[in-house]
């Protein structure tokens, strides 16, 4: 799980600087792996409007560029770029610049044309991976301002190693309420307000897969333009968290998936033909996938139309379904898919996908019609188009599961050895968004549907002690009475008064061979039997006895 340490703090309020940030989350469990430090070495990088492209007189590859850098007159550069081209606007660094790896810009001659800077690819400044061309920045780009500013930076993207049980974390907004129980803050969860209906139009779910998939929610979208551009901070958030922006309707559901932790998909609803159906896949029905790769199934969990298979339901997509710039009518899914439905899948056909590896740790039932209002919003604040009402059906007598745990002060004392004052509990569970009722000896919580791993009084007690902090936890041993004649009698029973009866009853497993030179009793040494072809220095006398 990676993100932008910048979302996170949108997220949450907390005034720990990012040391303390990345020390509390690895001391509460959620181990940081990784720490990317973003925007270094970004002075005298500004944003630059290319005005003109032409061919290097001397370099087939090369192109001569007139850029507009906001200042009095555009300035010559020189670049190799394949998608240099006029009307871009890219990050262009100054002369006097030091980029990341130490990379000094200074005016030269290339082939005997002067460059008075450099256009830079995304890599060049540490900002991804990408190193296929220029960073190409949105049309609004300001010329002449400091790309840091326009980017929101400094930043760092963060990542970190989740356990099994911690699947809450996939999304941003569980991972806010652990920071905000570690360092006291405020969350400010994104709003996902209902989505009014401007269209009637509706696609017909039939749930046949049992409990697979007891909840699926859907909805249509019409007159999208698909040819939107992704606002910036959404595809700098994307970036950060390890995802390319790939186009506006693809990049919105992958941004919901990692804000809440609920994966998405969008068909296209043209491509579409009748009502979806969540099955199993029938024998030797194949299905082409996002990928390019072509799979057959052979009782898959699928989401099918009235043609077959149109995806691998909670891994990925299909392309025959897909979207594209000409997509005008989405059909959006997010439904919950259990576990065991899910696992293996992925790995059968050699694929991966962040909806797989969310699906088969476990996804809050609860999260589909949230993250699908969520997604909506965000598709018609970015490509216009009007909303169908959101369908949500559900497997009769299904419900979510929810736990309500007595957590009794004794208890928690007993298990912990230290005392912790009843507001420091309740604010420990309450920002961990449980839900508390005090009760005389102790509270009634009430767990959310994302924290799976919470079932009984150990977890809250390990909750409680893992917020306050292991290290306040005392350190010292256990102690017993010692009650007289209790051993004599104990090693009675087990059928003797001597050493092999104390051997019984304290389990002791020693090494099998020792040294013929160690200092054993005579008497043991010559029940002990040699192993021959052993140097000196190796074990070659078999052990006697238990103490020997």
């Amino acid at each position: 799980m990676r993100f932008s340490e910048r979302w996170l703090r949108a997220l949450v309020g907390v005034a720990a600087d990012r040391d303390a940030l990345v020390e509390g989350l690895t001391m509460a469990g959620l181990e940081v792996e990784a720490v990317t430090a973003l925007g270094a070495g970004l002075d005298h990088v500004v944003v630059g409007a290319i005005i003109e492209c032409t061919p290097h007189p001397n370099a087939e590859r090369l192109r001569v560029c007139r850029v507009d850098a906001g200042l009095a007159a555009p300035l010559q550069i020189v670049c190799g770029a394949a998608n240099a081209r006029a009307g871009l606007k890219a990050p262009l660094a100054l002369e006097g610049a030091l980029l990341p790896g130490a990379v000094a810009i200074r005016a030269t001659d290339l082939r005997g044309v002067r460059s008075q800077g450099m256009l830079c690819s995304a890599r060049e400044l540490a900002l991804d991976s990408d190193a296929s061309g220029l960073m190409e920045l949105p049309e609004d780009a300001p010329p002449g301002q400091a790309l840091a500013e326009y980017l929101g930076l400094p930043d760092a993207s963060i990542e970190l190693k989740l356990t099994p049980n911690r699947a809450d974390c996939f999304g941003m907004v569980g991972l806010a309420h652990d920071v905000a129980a570690l360092f006291g803050g405020v969350t400010r969860l994104p709003d996902c307000a209902a989505v009014p209906a401007r269209t009637a139009r509706v696609r017909t779910v039939q749930l046949q897969a049992g409990d697979a998939c007891p909840r699926y929610c859907g909805r249509v979208v019409e007159d999208l333009d698909a040819r939107a551009t992704t606002p910036l901070w959404m595809a700098e958030r994307l970036r950060r968290a390890g995802l390319r922006p790939l186009s506006a309707i693809v990049d919105v559901g992958n941004y919901v998936m990692l804000e809440l932790g609920q994966p998405l998909h969008a068909f296209d609803d043209a491509r579409l033909h009748g009502d979806i159906a969540v099955r199993t896949a029938h024998a030797g029905e194949r299905l082409r996938l996002l990928d390019g790769s072509e799979v057959e199934l052979d009782g898959q969990l699928v989401i099918g139309d009235a043609r077959g298979a149109q995806a691998l339901a909670g891994v990925m997509g299909g392309a025959d379904s897909a979207v594209s710039a000409d997509t005008r009518t989405v059909f959006l899914e997010s439904a919950h898919f259990a576990p065991a439905a899910i696992m293996g899948v992925a790995r059968r056909f050699g694929l991966h996908s962040d909806a797989a590896h969310r699906f088969e740790r476990g996804v809050d039932p609860e999260l589909p019609a949230r993250a699908l209002e969520r997604a909506t919003a965000l598709l018609l604040a970015i490509c216009g188009g009007r909303a169908g009402p959101l369908q949500c059906s559900e497997l009769p007598g299904w419900s979510a599961p929810c736990a309500s745990i007595h957590l009794r002060r004794a208890r928690l004392l007993r298990v912990l050895g230290l005392a912790i004052a009843d507001s420091e509990v309740e604010r420990i569970l309450l920002a961990l968004d449980i839900k508390l009722a005090r009760e005389a000896d102790g509270w009634l919580a009430l767990v959310p549907t994302r924290r799976f791993d919470l079932a009984r009084e150990e977890d809250l007690i390990e909750e409680v002690a893992r917020i306050h902090g292991y290290v306040r936890v005392p350190s010292s041993l256990p102690s017993a009475a010692r009650k007289r004649g209790r051993g004599r009698r104990a090693v009675a029973a087990a059928g003797g008064n001597g050493i092999a009866a104390l051997g019984k009853l304290l389990g002791t497993r020693t090494y099998p061979w020792m040294r013929a030179t160690s200092s054993i009793r005579s008497s043991s040494r010559a029940r002990s039997k040699r192993r021959v072809g052993t140097s000196a220095s190796q074990p070659s006398a078999s052990r006697a006895s238990l103490i020997s």
